[in-house]
């Protein structure tokens, strides 16, 4: 089965808050199996407008990704996240 993946760029504009977002997301990933692939603060950015903090997270399917996105957990840290930060967010389903 292809894995799934979240992948997003982050644009931060409370630095301060923004480690209590990582604590709640850590936990929310962490509880749903997912492992973090990449967490780059300052990605070669080439093409295209999502700038910011790149993220890529590995799920065991895209059902598992969707599952973390859905979840109480990650409801709780997105609501955290989108009050002090922009973001473009995907998920993917691997090959």
């Amino acid at each position: 089965m292809p894995k799934g993946y979240l992948i997003a760029h982050i644009r931060v504009r409370d630095k301060d808050a923004f480690e209590g977002f990582k604590q709640l997301s850590g936990a929310a990933i962490k509880a749903h199996n997912g492992k973090v692939l990449v967490a780059n603060p300052a990605p070669d950015h080439r093409e295209g407008e999502a700038h910011g903090l790149a993220i890529v997270v590995e799920f065991e399917s895209i059902d598992a990704a969707r599952g973390f996105y859905e979840s109480d957990a990650y409801a709780e840290a997105r609501a955290v996240r989108e009050k002090i930060s922009d973001a473009d967010l995907v998920l993917v389903e691997g090959l």
